[in-house]
C-alpha cells in the first residue's frame, strides 16, 4: 500500500540577526527552500534584531495565528553579548522538547566537535504551534532540517511525527 500524500504544513521562518538583511540571510532562504522542497508551505518570513521583545513579539503573533503550524528561528542562539533566541522563546513555551536540542547537538558534534557545547538549540510548543530555534549558521540550518526536522515534519515517516500530530489535531499537541 503506497504511503499516504504528505499534507503541506505552514511554516514561519524568523531570522534573528542585528547585520543580516535579505541579501546574507543565507540561513533563511536555506530554510525556506527545504521547507518549499518538503511540499509545505511558507506561511510567513521575517528578519528580526536579535532583541528579546522584538523576537517575542514576532513569534508571540505566529502562535496566536492558528494559520501557522510550525516557527523556525535562525540565529541568536550562541553565546555572543546579544544572542537572546532563547531568552526571548522559552517564556513563550507551554511545553518544551527537549530531545530536538539534545539531538541537535549530538548530530552536530559528528561536524563541528566540542564546539556543539556552544549550541542553546531549544524546541517547545505554544498554541499547538510547534517552535525550533537554531543556530544561524546555514551548515547548522542544512543539519537541523537534513537530520532531524524533515523526518519531524512528514506525516508519513515511522513510528513517530509531529507532522501526524499537528494535522490530526491530537489532544497530545493541544496545551493547557
Amino acid at each position: 500500500m503506497p504511503d499516504p500524500v504528505q499534507p503541506a504544513l505552514a511554516i514561519a521562518v524568523l531570522t534573528v540577526s542585528d547585520t543580516r538583511g535579505p541579501d546574507e540571510d543565507t540561513s533563511g532562504d536555506l530554510l525556506v527552500d527545504r521547507l518549499d522542497k518538503a511540499g509545505h508551505r511558507l506561511a510567513e518570513r521575517r528578519i528580526v534584531r536579535d532583541d528579546v521583545y522584538e523576537i517575542r513579539a514576532v513569534v508571540s503573533a505566529w502562535i496566536a495565528d492558528p494559520g501557522v503550524n510550525v516557527v523556525l528561528s535562525t540565529g541568536g542562539t550562541g553565546f555572543a553579548g546579544r544572542d537572546s533566541t532563547p531568552e526571548a522563546l522559552v517564556p513563550l513555551f507551554d511545553k518544551t522538547i527537549d530531545g530536538f536540542g539534545e539531538l541537535f547537538r549530538q548530530v552536530s558534534y559528528t561536524e563541528i566537535g566540542s564546539s556543539t557545547v556552544q549550541s542553546r538549540a531549544i524546541a517547545g510548543l505554544a498554541n499547538a504551534t510547534l517552535i525550533f530555534a537554531m543556530p544561524g549558521s546555514t551548515n547548522a540550518c542544512r543539519t537541523a532540517w537534513d537530520k532531524i526536522l524533515a523526518n519531524q515534519f512528514d506525516a508519513n515517516f515511522r513510528p513517530c511525527n509531529f507532522a501526524e500530530l499537528i494535522l490530526e489535531g491530537h489532544n497530545t499537541m493541544e496545551t493547557p
